[in-house]
């Protein structure tokens, strides 16, 4: 899977996961082919894992927060609308837009910025013109009720 191949990947499923189990389409098994046992980094395909993961990471177009169970989460701009409008029935501190920053002494960390501080204007408004109904039918079924929003 190229980066191109895997921004598309979360376009057309709207909310994905990174590496973790849950109700949506997981990336790294997306590039691997397979349910992945244990940690992507050791599986033949890391590499293409790592490579896929940043790609999303750096979209303009993606959040990367930690919406799902804590796990990184990767939510597509097409959907930051429908997110919003359900904002206040979910746990704003797993809305926190993450990134990972690489420091002086080469490691990294992770930086986040609080929920709402990294909405756009025109999503906030975007939001405000859906009604609960439709921001509901935006994320499916199954997203809905991994939330507990159903």
């Amino acid at each position: 899977m190229t980066p191109k191949n895997a921004i598309a990947f979360v376009r057309l499923h709207g909310i994905v996961l990174e590496s973790a189990r849950g109700s949506v389409p997981i990336l790294a098994e997306a590039v691997a082919g397979e349910r992945i046992q244990g940690r992507w980094w050791g599986h033949p395909k890391g590499h293409d894992i790592f490579v896929a993961t940043r790609a999303v990471r750096d979209s303009p177009d993606v959040l990367v927060c930690r919406l799902l169970g804590g796990k990184v989460t990767y939510i597509h701009h097409r959907l930051w609308p429908a997110v919003l409008r359900l904002a206040d029935k979910l746990d704003k501190d797993l809305l926190a837009a993450i990134r990972e920053e690489h420091t002086a002494s080469g490691s990294h960390r992770i930086v986040e910025m609080p929920f709402p501080d990294w909405v756009p204007v025109e999503e906030r408004e975007a939001a405000v013109r859906l009604t609960e109904g439709e921001a509901l039918s935006q994320l499916g079924e199954e997203l809905v009720r991994s939330l507990g929003l159903s």
